[in-house]
């Protein structure tokens, strides 16, 4: 099964949305048309109208919620094309208020099971075989029913094999064509000129067949099919993730037989604990297979929602329904993380331009209200901690600018808002404790870190250090101690990205800030530390790679040594032990030594996941760099004096010295 054509990241259907084709052909059946179209415009009318109202009136903000709640009753009543577009409207913050969005949220497909009769007539037609000679059911009804389609659980009479067939509502693609059809006429006819008329640049026309383009990829089983086969060849190899096969010769356009599952919902809280499965290990493989989809290969699943999302006895993570599936290309996926940063940095006049970049705001807008709107409207829902902050506050925040300024939002940034948004609140259901930015934070982190795309470097770089060069020291901590809780995170990689920007004319001054902070957390550490960095320094300048990895070698087992018999111990614990390894009458460091070493152990000094060979690239590119070299002789020789003063010092019982920082060694006399 296939639908992939020039290189199309979502299946395509046989059958594409083409409103100039339907127009055609509906414009002459008006018996059809036009009472479906009385069927929707008159409640659709009076709810408007309500709306109309209560601008004249000044009353419109009091009552958005009352309206909201109006209108989703509305959208219930009409049927499974309308409730598709309210779940749609339900993530675009860019054409209505927060009120609407809550409410329409709570739209569910709610139609009656079709008879089975009806359904295995179109297994007949489609397949060309009666259901019997392929199927043996179990059970009378369908296991589930939706706008769209129902399913039935059989067994396979060729082998005995359980699958589940999925079947399409009769004539469920000439309703959806009538709907749009429909909604498409009253765009052009009204809604775009009243969109003119309150100053809203939207293009309602567009949207709806936006929408079109998305419905009729659904409607096709075998692109679902195919889609389904992709997200398997992708991501079945994710930890605790299963993806169902699909038995591609049982599959048409309106058929789609793939493999059956036993499981339950995530939310079914008595049965996971009837199999004693872990609930925070799901939530935490649901949240990093996601992350995985849009921020790495950009191929998602679009409605992660209850439903289509099984824990399997086993205690796997059993995705199904790939009919509403989506993709953000690379630029547009950077894009996303470099929104996160401006965020974390509260850089609104970045983000602002980022917003350009990406095709939200028109490039003649003027950013300067929207920075304003976004600096008063962010900083409350951000005072929160990490762990503590609700995707869901910070999407309405931003909604509410979105829909104030003329923002247009493109389909795959709603379809992520959609995703996380419903992965954070199945998320909190199985787990309350659960917040998606705090667990998507360590995969950011490591992407960052690791990722040499220029958008992602540049992400780091605003992170890590300010706009005159200086280290962001405990950011960068941060982000290192984020990064070291994910699976694939290679802090060899991290480093090499980060010696690039060292040997740049841009990293003169970080240069001068790891020299600052590496003479005095070696000092800190006392005679013996000091010595192996010395070392090292002095192979740097002899470009004597061996001398270097001995050296890192006996240092990085000094610090082993201190954490080998409890490896949880925490990095403070483990600097404590190191200076009572080398000598229980060490100095305290002061808070930026302890910092400094805390770096030293997240890059690897605790001997982790990353083989100690991998470092000796690394070695060889920064020992043949000049300015690498001049700064490395500064270090030795500050080091070497500070060594010869305490020694000098001691032997005559005088107090140790204190040292000026930012480069100088000028001693001062501690009091």
């Amino acid at each position: 099964v296939t639908r992939w054509q020039r290189v199309v990241k979502v299946a395509e259907p046989l059958r594409k949305y083409d409103p100039a084709v339907a127009e055609k052909v509906l414009f002459r059946q008006p018996n059809r048309w036009v009472i479906r179209n009385v069927q929707i415009a008159l409640p659709l009318g009076a709810w408007a109208a309500g709306v109309v109202l209560d601008v004249v009136t000044g009353n419109e903000k009091r009552n958005r919620k009352s309206r909201a709640k109006q209108l989703l009753q509305t959208i219930s009543g009409l049927g499974p094309a309308i409730i598709k577009a309210g779940q749609a409207l339900s993530s675009r913050s860019d054409l209505l208020p927060r009120e609407y969005l809550d409410e329409l949220q709570n739209l569910q497909d709610n139609v009656p099971v079709f008879p089975n009769e009806k359904a295995f007539a179109t297994v007949e037609e489609e397949l060309g075989v009666e259901f019997g000679e392929l199927f043996e059911l179990i059970g009378t009804d369908p296991v589930a029913a939706a706008s769209i389609g129902q399913v039935y659980k059989a067994r396979l009479l060729s082998n005995g094999e359980l699958v589940a067939i999925k079947i399409q509502r009769p004539k469920c693609e000439e309703i959806i064509a009538l709907d749009l059809y429909v909604l498409r006429w009253w765009s052009n006819a009204l809604w775009n000129r009243v969109a003119a008329l309150l100053n809203r640049d939207i293009d309602f026309s567009s949207i709806i067949d936006d929408f079109g383009e998305l419905i009729y990829r659904e409607i096709d089983y075998v692109a679902e099919a195919a889609n389904a086969q992709r997200f398997n060849e992708l991501y079945s190899g994710v930890t605790d993730v299963f993806v169902p096969k699909v038995y591609s010769e049982l599959t048409t356009s309106k058929v789609l037989t793939m493999e059956w599952v036993d499981g339950f919902r995530l939310t079914d809280i008595d049965m996971l604990e009837t199999y004693n499965l872990d609930r925070k290990k799901l939530v935490d493989t649901l949240v990093q297979c996601s992350l995985r989809q849009i921020l790495d290969n950009g191929f998602f699943h679009a409605d992660p929602h209850g439903g289509n999302l099984l824990a399997c006895e086993d205690g796997r993570l059993c995705y199904l329904d790939f009919g509403m599936m989506s993709y953000a290309a690379a630029k547009q996926r950077n894009g996303i993380l470099l929104a996160v940063v401006h965020i974390v940095n509260r850089d609104w006049g970045e983000l602002a331009r980022l917003y350009v970049k990406l095709g939200f705001i028109p490039e003649d807008q003027d950013l300067r209200p929207i920075e304003l709107a976004l600096e008063d409207a962010l900083p409350d829902v951000l005072s929160a901690s990490v762990n503590e902050l609700n995707f869901k506050n910070v999407v309405s925040k931003l909604g509410d600018i979105m829909y104030k300024y003329p923002f247009s939002l493109p389909p795959f940034y709603i379809a992520i808002i959609r995703c996380l948004g419903v992965l954070e609140g199945l998320a909190i259901q199985v787990d309350p404790s659960s917040r998606i930015i705090s667990k998507a934070y360590p995969f950011i982190a490591s992407r960052v870190l690791t990722d040499p795309q220029d958008e992602l470097q540049e992400a780091f770089r605003r992170l890590a250090f300010t706009s005159d060069g200086h280290i962001r020291w405990s950011r960068l901590e941060g982000l290192l101690e984020e990064a070291s809780e994910t699976e694939d995170y290679d802090v060899s990689l991290a480093l090499d990205l980060l010696s690039d920007y060292l040997i740049s004319d841009d990293g003169e001054q970080l240069l001068n800030d790891l020299a600052d902070q590496l003479v005095e957390g070696a000092d800190s550490l006392g005679s013996e530390t000091m010595s192996y960095v010395v070392d090292a320094s002095r192979a740097l300048l002899t470009n004597d790679e061996a001398g270097v990895a001995n050296a890192l070698q006996s240092l990085q087992t000094i610090i082993e040594n201190a954490s080998a018999e409890e490896a949880d111990r925490s990095v403070e614990g483990v600097g404590k032990e190191i200076r009572e390894s080398l000598g229980k009458a060490l100095p305290e460091p002061t808070p930026s030594m302890q910092r400094f070493w805390r770096i030293a152990l997240l890059l690897g000094a605790r001997g982790s996941r990353t083989d100690p060979s991998k470092f000796v690239p690394l070695v060889r590119k920064l020992s043949q760099e000049p300015r690498v070299q001049r700064i490395t002789s500064e270090i030795i020789a500050r080091l070497g004096e500070r060594a010869l003063s305490r020694t000098l010092r001691a032997a005559f019982g005088l107090p140790p010295q204190e040292f000026e920082k930012e480069g100088s060694s000028q001693p001062k006399v501690a009091a």
